[in-house]
């Protein structure tokens, strides 16, 4: 295929947010249909280490550091390019960098969520080993109506 995974330069950062909007679109075969206002992409900004894949990006992962330990934040890919191995690709290298264990927060039942993800050897993370910052994340996400779309998990992958 011939996409490598790369460091997201400057000249990829304002491509991300359609990227992201064309990934949510792809929730709406399932009833989700996310809430208006800026993208994640967007929210975390600066304070994520972004990974693109394709020349331009096809698709993005986007790692910011909560209780630190690197958590991942989103993975992305334009709608006409899932299912292709892409988003595996982006996570691969995400895991490949992570020290520590990687945690994400993703919906418990939808296809390329949860199952993938237990797939790529993540496990659910019991609430009891939360840190405060991944419990004020929960929060947010409660607080701005995600959970009210599906239910959601923690889930963790140790390194190594």
């Amino acid at each position: 295929m011939g996409m490598a995974v790369r460091e997201a330069q400057a000249r990829d950062l304002a491509l991300l947010p359609e990227i992201e909007r064309s990934a949510d679109g792809v929730f709406a075969s399932l009833g989700i249909v996310f809430p208006p206002g800026p993208t994640v992409i967007e929210e975390v900004g600066a304070d994520a280490r972004v990974l693109v894949v394709g020349e331009p990006p096809v698709g993005f992962a986007a790692v910011v550091e909560l209780d630190g330990h690197p958590h991942l934040e989103q993975i992305a890919l334009s709608a006409g390019h899932t299912g292709r191995g892409i988003g595996g690709l982006l996570l691969e290298r995400v895991v490949a960098q992570a020290t520590g264990p990687l945690t994400l927060i993703t919906f418990r039942h939808v296809p390329w969520n949860g199952p993938w993800y237990a797939r790529h050897g993540f496990t659910e993370l019991p609430e009891e080993r939360w840190g405060p910052q991944l419990r004020a994340h929960w929060q947010a996400e409660i607080d701005g109506g995600l959970h009210a779309l599906g239910p959601r998990l923690v889930m963790c992958r140790r390194s190594g």
